[in-house]
């Protein structure tokens, strides 16, 4: 189905997600909508008081937060209402999906552009962590699979400067440098391979490998990536810097960084978060962010997410979602704001409550009342002086891929602009901006 076609289904998605509870209860719709949006805003200050609040006011807050959307299914079954409103909201999904979709028909994570590698490097050089995501290094015999192809292995062992590892292996000769392991690793490497102009490949061994997801490599086949030796494009990707700390997916500020950074939260994530979370939130310890992005200034922040290259999606620390781009030369931002049960319940109306803002940046400086923060650097947590100046390094790093990438993914747009959708569905000329 071309654009034109998914507009057209757009449109009429969105009009049947308004008929459907028109049908089926005429104006008192209306009510039953606004009773869904008090459930959810209900639910979302039930949210807030769990995360924000210990004691009665906690046990009070995870009750809210189950009982006011039950409480709104059992009327909306009670009065009949519980399948057209089911079904409306299926098509408002669909609507949302399909408009998005027909003004940005997908294109790849890096785009198809690459130059073809001629030959295969003299001295490749390749870290792999044996511990990186349950022992992948082994479990696909990556050690001899490298050595097949040329490659010099080096296996990490506890203690070992990563930096320090790769920058012997430039003075050694090394013409390639590689990483079989987590995106800390990557990146460090990555720095390295960037200072020296070398390519850099990455071979997704560690557990998430967010950098990999979005350079479209196998996550689910490591030694795949290999291939990148003899049969393999280059391109150039950005690099993004927490103060002297390189990232190359991203920096976060704030609840998230504070919690992990407990001793105890390897071993006890929920019981940790749990604990910590309230100071972190409402208390002492809330470390009340500020950040300046470009010419914008935002502040009372208690969380902040900054990217390598904007997410093309609404995004969490452990769950950043895609980029659509790996050389826009720009930070993605963003700002976590929820001080309040009346900013927690303002949720519902989305980027409107302005609990989330959402900003893209050359330059990015983050600040506290504090004299250091704590960071979440490509999952390697660290601290560094406030304020901390984030910035990024266009088409710093030369990347290394195999020529045939089956998971580069489609990446859909933005919001939907139902003034374009609608004229790209009436076949007229869309209007610019």
């Amino acid at each position: 189905m071309g654009p034109a076609g998914r507009a057209r289904l757009a449109v009429l998605a969105l009009l049947g997600s308004i008929l459907v509870p028109l049908v089926a209860a005429g104006l008192r719709s209306v009510l039953w909508a606004l009773l869904g949006i008090a459930g959810v805003a209900l639910a979302a200050v039930g949210v807030w008081w769990t995360l924000a609040h210990t004691g009665a006011l906690r046990a009070l807050g995870a009750a809210l937060s189950v009982i006011a959307p039950v409480a709104v299914l059992a009327l909306y079954a009670a009065f009949g209402m519980l399948g057209p409103a089911a079904l409306s909201l299926a098509l408002w999904v669909l609507a949302v999906t399909a408009a998005r979709t027909a003004l940005s028909p997908g294109h790849t994570a890096v785009g198809p552009s690459g130059q073809a590698v001629d030959g295969a490097p003299h001295s490749p050089w390749v870290l792999m962590n044996p511990r990186s995501g349950g022992g992948k290094v082994g479990r696909f015999h990556l050690v001899d699979k490298a050595r097949a192809v040329g490659c010099r292995v080096v296996l990490l062992e506890g203690g070992q400067n990563v930096t320090e590892l790769a920058r012997q292996a430039v003075a050694d000769g090394a013409d390639l440098l590689a990483v079989a392991g987590g995106d800390g690793t990557q990146a460090l490497v990555a720095e390295v391979a960037a200072r020296h102009d070398l390519p850099f490949v990455v071979i997704p061994a560690g557990t998430r490998n967010h950098f990999a997801l979005d350079l479209g490599l196998d996550r689910d086949d490591p030694a795949a990536a290999l291939e990148a030796l003899t049969d393999g494009v280059e391109f150039r990707v950005d690099l993004g810097y927490a103060a002297d700390r390189v990232f190359v997916n991203n920096a976060s500020f704030g609840t998230y960084a504070s919690v992990v950074t407990d001793p105890a939260y390897r071993d006890a994530k929920a019981r940790t978060t749990l604990r910590t979370l309230p100071g972190l939130l409402t208390g002492e310890d809330a470390p009340g962010l500020r950040a300046r992005a470009d010419g914008t200034y935002v502040d009372g922040l208690q969380a902040l997410l900054v990217s390598n290259n904007p997410y093309g999606r609404a995004v969490d620390a452990a769950r950043p979602g895609r980029r659509e781009r790996l050389d826009s030369g720009l930070l993605g931002v963003v700002c976590v704001r929820v001080g309040n049960t009346a900013q927690a319940a303002r949720l519902v109306r989305g980027p409107r409550s302005g609990g989330l803002v959402r900003l893209s940046a050359g330059e990015v400086v983050v600040e506290a009342d504090t004299g250091s923060l704590p960071v979440g650097i490509d999952g390697e947590h660290v601290v560094l002086p406030s304020p901390v100046v984030c910035r990024s390094a266009p088409g710093a790093l030369r990347v290394r891929t195999p020529r045939r990438r089956p998971h580069a993914a489609r990446v859909v747009g933005g919001a939907a602009d139902w003034r374009r959708v609608t004229r790209l569905a009436l076949g007229r000329p869309s209007v610019p901006g």
